[in-house]
């Protein structure tokens, strides 16, 4: 059995390498993309975001039927394999897709993206909810789900990395022999390879344990209790909701920043170093302090350091240093955040089973999707609502007023810091699945003959 979790700690984790480079280049450049790249007319940019995130939150209720799907396939590749590999196919033509220059404008651009844009993201959601769905299924050990989880979460952070650091030298080099948009495909061709290599790492690797015993499929009725009757999963995804829109408009801003506040748009490669290199701190340091310390101690402490870094960021002088220590604060604080808020959603597939009988993991887990993507949609509007409202011209950066600049600061670390606050005090008052619980629900289902 170790060398089986070993086996399957390193395979599942390699598959987010590619997976994040892409969701990497869409939730945080694809706006920038359409406003700096194509240069979209203020209004139909506008119009563009906003069909991003109603196509999110219609997306939202994919998820729950996905979740529902994967929890009822039997094939004897198991239930999450083919559909991840389903999903990754379909998620590489469509990401190809959005970074390709049609040459459209008007009611015919709005249209034909918002309709790419609604397939990537079901796409997505095809590949992502038997992703992490797999997770929990591969040990019903707290400490080993951490190890699982840190492990992905570095792989995931690498794949970050190599994005926020090439993106924009890249394309710019790129962009002699291939031009502005053709640079971009060309990028975005790569990022879809490695995700496929990625993903085949896991396919291919990764073996399930007979751990969870076999249950009846799940039917409408059961898929509305699986949600809404478990009352830890929804406060756990409502402050995953609040904390992740937050953390999107952050990092959705970071190229905005650079070239029209900080005045020089390449140092946004340094700083994203610095994002990625805080994090992969953060993963890589967790593990010994959970073994001292408990998660609500953990949770809070990471919030305090967001808020500081928030602070800093803020009030500082516009220096490489100042802002380099403040992005330190807030991303060690959302490694620990982000990994805390996955083993919370972990406990909660548990909890429901103890609950209420049924063991819904992919139904759980498709919360996380939801949680990314609404994140992501909510933090892409308030940046482009905030870029159109201060006045902000890709082809003449300095001329950007006084107001213009503050209209971005605020968006970008004014906003985002109150969701913050507002998450952790939801889960301060609602979360009650600590260690010793959890114990005694694993004892419980073991005792009822629900788990191996």
């Amino acid at each position: 059995m170790p060398d089986l979790d070993r086996r399957n700690k390193w395979t599942f984790g390699v598959g987010t390498v590619g997976r994040d480079m892409v969701y990497t280049l869409v939730g945080i450049y694809l706006l920038y993309y359409l406003s700096d790249v194509l240069k979209v007319a203020p209004p139909e940019l506008l119009w563009i975001s906003s069909l991003m995130l109603v196509a999110r939150l219609f997306d939202a209720v994919a998820d729950i039927l996905m979740g529902a799907v994967v929890d009822n396939t039997r094939t004897r590749w198991g239930q999450y394999k083919p559909w991840i590999a389903i999903g990754v196919v379909a998620s590489a033509i469509f990401t190809s897709l959005l970074f390709t220059d049609f040459h459209l404008s008007g009611s015919a651009l709005v249209v034909a993206f918002a309709v790419i844009y609604l397939l990537w993201s079901l796409s997505w959601t095809a590949n992502d909810i038997p992703y992490w769905s797999m997770m929990p299924a591969l040990t019903l050990n707290q400490k080993q789900r951490e190890r699982f989880g840190a492990v992905a979460k570095i792989f995931a952070t690498v794949g970050l990395f190599l994005v926020v650091v090439s993106v924009l030298p890249v394309t710019k080099a790129l962009a002699v022999p291939f031009g502005d948009t053709g640079a971009w495909t060309i990028f975005a061709l790569v990022v879809v390879a490695i995700m496929l290599a990625g993903q085949a790492v896991t396919l291919f690797g990764v073996k399930e344990p007979n751990i969870v015993l076999p249950q009846e499929r799940t039917g409408l009725k059961e898929l509305g209790r699986a949600v809404f009757g478990n009352d830890q999963l929804l406060w756990t995804a409502v402050a995953m909701v609040l904390f992740m829109t937050g953390y999107m408009t952050t990092v959705t801003f970071g190229t905005y920043y650079f070239k029209y506040v900080y005045g020089d748009e390449a140092m946004y490669s340094p700083f994203g170093a610095v994002l990625v290199g805080s994090q992969l701190l953060g993963y890589a340091i967790f593990p010994a302090f959970s073994k001292r310390f408990s998660r609500r101690a953990l949770f809070s402490a990471a919030i305090g350091l967001i808020l500081v870094g928030y602070l800093i960021f803020f009030f500082s002088p516009t220096h490489i240093a100042f802002v380099a220590a403040a992005g330190l604060l807030i991303f060690v604080g959302d490694s620990f955040v982000t990994l805390l808020m996955l083993v919370f959603l972990t406990d909660t597939i548990e909890y429901g089973q103890w609950k209420l009988g049924r063991r819904s993991g992919a139904v759980t887990f498709s919360l996380q999707p939801f949680v990314n993507k609404v994140g992501a949609a909510l933090g892409t509007q308030v940046v482009a609502v905030a870029i159109v409202i201060a006045g902000a011209n890709p082809d003449r950066p300095a001329d950007i007023t006084a107001g213009g600049l503050l209209t971005i600061k605020i968006g970008m670390l004014v906003i985002p810091p109150i969701l913050i606050v507002i998450s952790y005090l939801i889960y301060r008052a609602k979360y009650r699945i600590d260690e010793a619980f959890h114990a005694q629900m694993v004892a419980d289902l073991k005792e009822r003959g629900q788990v191996l």
